[in-house]
């Protein structure tokens, strides 16, 4: 058995070809991956020239993906050249294969070719090798020319070296242990290439499933349709402008690409949740609404309370005709005193259906009063104007819905703590969950599902909590209320600050940076873009604010 003799150039070659593997298995940037496949294939067999040509994602072509000469110094690749290289087809317009140029056919019989000089080769086409000299001066010579054969004996690439140079810069042939030498590069240079491509694809499929859930939820609730797809673009916009500001009470916050494509994919799902919410009270814009607003059958009630009381008018007029005694003064108009009165109370009670109002203790007692009022069924039998489900919604003091179906919506946090705690994040992704389940935290602790306090949250989990109010609130599409402008929007997250549920850092941050208006001019409506008091805005009182405007 023949051994390497240690420090022989045989040994060295072979220690050389050995880092050249380690090195291209822990390049992850695409570009820099193939120029390293050309340079150390160049530098192991001694190659003045040579070219890296990927395999179309059609499999109809090559390109030109890295070109290096050291006599004619060019050195491009096709990230940064900015020329439109011609494709080597390999197939004719007839769908046959095209096995002219040396690269096309090693892709089709995946088997190196080895050629000592191009100019006197009969068997391929070298017109384009010869228009280049001749335009050039150069004179390629010697070619190898080596497949890139993936896990599943794809061809993904061809590597072609040209003009091996001896000791004294004279062209030669690549000899056998050449040939075996860059062969085995180029393997280890497949399986490099496949990888990386394998984990792009991967990323790509996992960024579209993250996607799809969001369009999912999205296209549940029309009144929503975009919040899934808006916070994520105002959550990175926050975090880069916090990354690396040293704002203060953000000191040496810093974020990374691969920490950005954490957060990115975290605020695509944060509400994956409300997958299983649902959809009446997804969608549960007033207060009465189940399928349809109840507003509508006690508007009827109504109509029949104002019915008896005109039966009730004309059978006493009527009955004082038939006994011939003066007609009695009637009130069958809107100023009759119980006409005005129910008129006023069905006013009150759409206005407050719409729960954009806080409902006061008088406003709940003056709800109860009109519950009691009865009115007389088909059957003769007595009904109450509102029913206790009627009432109980109408009695809630902010929003639309009630204690139950609140507890339901917040429920969406579990479902989504359940949903990710399944998913095997890998570790550049292992923040995910924590940052996604940090959106309806408050700094005080009285947030939810999990009650954290502002210094148990990270500071991307506190950014999207911040920019989640924010959408909720700019958000134009909502049916029951009318587009907020900015002054109104960051007024009220200025009192959530006060109030302990947004963080006042990150808040003076979003202010300060105007990441905000960066915000309105891609996703508001020009209308509620107006001109912000920061004089007067609350929640700017933090020292954080005031050290950053000095």
């Amino acid at each position: 058995m023949k051994y390497l003799i240690n420090n022989s150039p045989e040994y060295e070659r072979i220690r050389r070809l050995n880092s050249i593997g380690i090195a291209l298995s822990a390049q992850r940037d695409h570009y820099q991956l193939m120029e390293m496949i050309l340079s150390s294939a160049r530098e192991i067999t001694g190659a003045d020239a040579g070219t890296l040509y990927m395999l179309e994602p059609d499999t109809s072509a090559l390109r030109f993906a890295n070109v290096q000469n050291d006599t004619l110094n060019v050195q491009f690749d096709s990230s940064s050249d900015g020329k439109n290289y011609s494709l080597i087809p390999l197939y004719y317009p007839d769908g046959s294969p095209d096995q002219r140029t040396v690269a096309a056919c090693t892709v089709f019989h995946k088997s190196t070719i080895n050629i000592s000089d191009a100019y006197n080769e009969l068997g391929f086409d070298f017109s384009g090798t010869l228009r280049f000299d001749k335009k050039t001066g150069y004179r390629s010579r010697s070619f190898l020319t080596i497949p890139l054969i993936n896990h599943d004996n794809e061809v993904i690439a061809v590597l072609q070296l040209i003009n091996k140079l001896d000791k004294s810069s004279k062209v030669i042939t690549f000899d056998a242990a050449d040939q075996e030498i860059a062969e085995s590069l180029a393997s280890q240079a497949a399986v490099a290439l496949s990888n990386q491509q394998l984990v792009k694809e991967l990323r790509a499929l996992f960024d579209s499933f993250t996607r799809v859930i969001a369009s999912a939820i999205d296209a549940k609730s029309p009144h929503t349709g975009a919040h899934c797809r808006r916070v994520p673009d105002a959550t990175l916009m926050l975090a880069k402008a916090a990354s690396g500001a040293d704002f203060p009470g953000l000191e040496g916050f810093l974020m990374s690409d691969n920490d950005m494509d954490e957060l990115q994919t975290a605020a695509w799902l944060h509400d994956c949740g409300k997958i299983v919410t649902p959809h009446h009270i997804m969608e549960k814009s007033t207060k009465l609404e189940t399928i349809v607003d109840r507003i509508n059958s006690i508007s009827q009630r109504f109509d029949i309370l104002v019915r008896d009381i005109e039966i009730a008018e004309l059978k006493e007029q009527l009955h004082a005709a038939r006994l011939g005694l003066p007609e009695p003064i009637t009130y069958l108009s809107s100023m009759h005193p119980q006409l005005k009165e129910l008129a006023d109370e069905f006013t009150f009670l759409q206005r407050i259906n719409i729960g954009t109002e806080f409902m006061t203790d008088s406003d709940i007692e003056r709800v109860q009063a009109i519950a009691k009022r009865g009115w007389i069924g088909l059957n003769g039998q007595p009904c109450s104007l509102l029913s206790e489900d009627e009432v109980l919604n109408l009695c809630i003091r902010k929003g639309t819905l009630n204690t139950a179906e609140r507890n339901i919506m917040e429920d969406h946090m579990v479902h989504t703590l359940a949903m990710l705690e399944q998913l095997p994040f890998p570790p550049n992704l292992q923040n995910v969950t924590e940052y996604a389940l940090g959106h309806h935290e408050r700094m005080d602790g009285t947030g939810y599902p999990r009650g954290l306090r502002k210094d148990q949250l990270s500071i991307p989990a506190r950014i999207m909590g911040l920019t989640d109010v924010f959408e909720a609130l700019t958000a134009h599409e909502r049916p029951y209320k009318s587009p907020m402008p900015l002054s109104q929007a960051l007024k009220i997250m200025g009192n959530m600050v006060e109030n302990q549920h947004l963080d006042p850092d990150i808040f003076a941050l979003f202010v300060h940076k105007q990441v905000y208006l960066d915000y309105a001019h891609k996703h508001l409506q020009p209308e509620q873009i107006d001109t912000v008091n920061f004089d007067t805005l609350p929640g700017l009182s933090s020292s954080a604010y005031a050290a950053a405007i000095l």
